[in-house]
């Protein structure tokens, strides 16, 4: 009797072995090149928005130590968002730019200054596309005004 439970239990982990291992495409996160990679990512964007006159009065008073904690939560957001290995432990972006007034242009000077980061460290026209789309769907949660 032992024997036979010790084979049925045995079962599923034979099976599983015996299974021909089904090849799977790297995430968003792998093809844009990990951590390291989205961490240049994120310098490079921040400071192209922090230097436009339209959106330099969002980054206005903070303290270099903030702008370290918001760069921070900036690599993490994406690395989640592509899915790495990473858990983004800031506020919901609602949350986040209540109050603000950020317009649709605003925005879309937001999303320009995105796809010339990209642009420069040459990403990959679908991998460009898949950011693109994961970040757009918190338009609704950023912009406050038409």
């Amino acid at each position: 009797m032992r024997l036979l439970r010790r084979t049925v239990l045995a079962l599923p982990l034979l099976l599983l072995a015996a299974a021909p291992a089904v090849a799977q495409e790297p995430t968003l996160y792998r093809r844009l090149g990990g951590y390291d990679a989205l961490a240049a990512v994120a310098d490079d964007f921040l400071g192209r928005l922090a230097s436009d006159p339209t959106l330099q009065p969002f980054f206005v008073g903070h303290s270099a130590n903030s702008v370290q904690r918001i760069r921070q939560l900036l690599v993490d957001q994406l690395c989640n968002a592509t899915g790495g290995p990473c858990v983004y432990i800031g506020r919901d972006m609602k949350v986040t730019h209540a109050g603000l007034g950020i317009t649709k242009a605003q925005w879309a000077t937001f999303i320009h200054h995105l796809e010339a980061t990209l642009d420069k460290f040459k990403v990959g026209a679908r991998e460009h596309t898949e950011l693109l789309g994961a970040l757009g769907a918190m338009e609704k949660d950023v912009v406050e005004k038409p």
